[in-house]
């Protein structure tokens, strides 16, 4: 399943969990191959690759999804933003793509995310596609993951591309319902850091570190985030963000 661009690091965008079915209905969800998951979570702050969308303040986030067992997986994600005129009050996110394993260590994730701004106000074209790949490396209780996201050039940024280049690790503390997470990402283009606060550079590093603690369907975590070019106060700023979600 899609490991979620949009929360970085504190919210998974296709959550894992329990089925949605009663007993009958997940047995004929077993023969049909398909399930259903949904997540749910409040954020102090939704972070996108390190920038603020959310002004700084809490954002509502919740997703769908729907799984075939050949891997592959169609879902939605929505997040409150304060994204102006231009952006609205509300981003809504369609993917679709294959998530499989190529080993029992190794696991790899394609496909293809449009965001979308159904509240903006200036008649703008705001809605961008990006293409994602991913692969992925289980060792013992930690994991490794190296990812790309690639926007093409497209008004809606500009006539720019973007190019987006990241790194996780994750540790679980064996034994404990805690786990530890790291993040690093580099942004080549219209969504770089520093040129959205106002800086001529195109380019740009953001990067996380952060802990989280797992109880049945729910998660809390903390994050510290930080990302390079000017501080703007509630936008380019580093911050302590805080997120508690359900998965079902």
């Amino acid at each position: 399943m899609l490991t979620s661009f949009r929360g970085l690091m504190a919210v998974s965008l296709a959550a894992a969990g329990l089925s949605l079915a009663t007993p009958a209905m997940a047995q004929s969800e077993e023969e049909s191959g398909f399930s259903t998951s949904a997540n749910v979570a409040l954020t102090t702050d939704y972070r996108f690759r390190g920038v603020s969308l959310s002004g700084g303040d809490p954002a509502i986030q919740g997703g769908f999804d729907v799984a075939h067992d050949s891997g592959f997986y169609i879902g939605t994600w929505a997040s409150s933003i304060k994204g102006g005129p231009a952006y609205g009050d509300l981003e809504f996110d369609i993917y679709a793509g294959w998530g499989g394993q190529l080993t029992d260590a190794v696991s790899v994730d394609v496909g293809v995310l449009y965001y979308i701004y159904p509240t903006e106000d200036l008649g703008l074209d705001t809605d961008y596609i990006e293409p994602y790949a991913s692969i992925s490396a289980n060792l013992g209780p930690a994991e490794a993951t190296f990812g790309v996201a690639y926007a093409p050039k497209q008004d809606s940024l500009g006539g720019d591309d973007n190019l987006y280049l990241y790194t996780d690790v994750g540790f679980g503390l064996p034994g404990t319902p805690v786990s530890l997470t790291g993040h690093l990402g580099y942004t080549d283009g219209a969504l770089a850091p520093p040129l959205l606060a106002g800086t001529t550079d195109d380019t740009g590093l953001d990067w996380s570190i952060g802990a989280s603690v797992s109880e049945g369907n729910f998660e809390v975590g903390v994050a510290y985030i930080g990302v390079e070019g000017p501080s703007i106060d509630g936008f380019t700023d580093d911050a302590i963000v805080g997120t508690i979600s359900a998965s079902f």
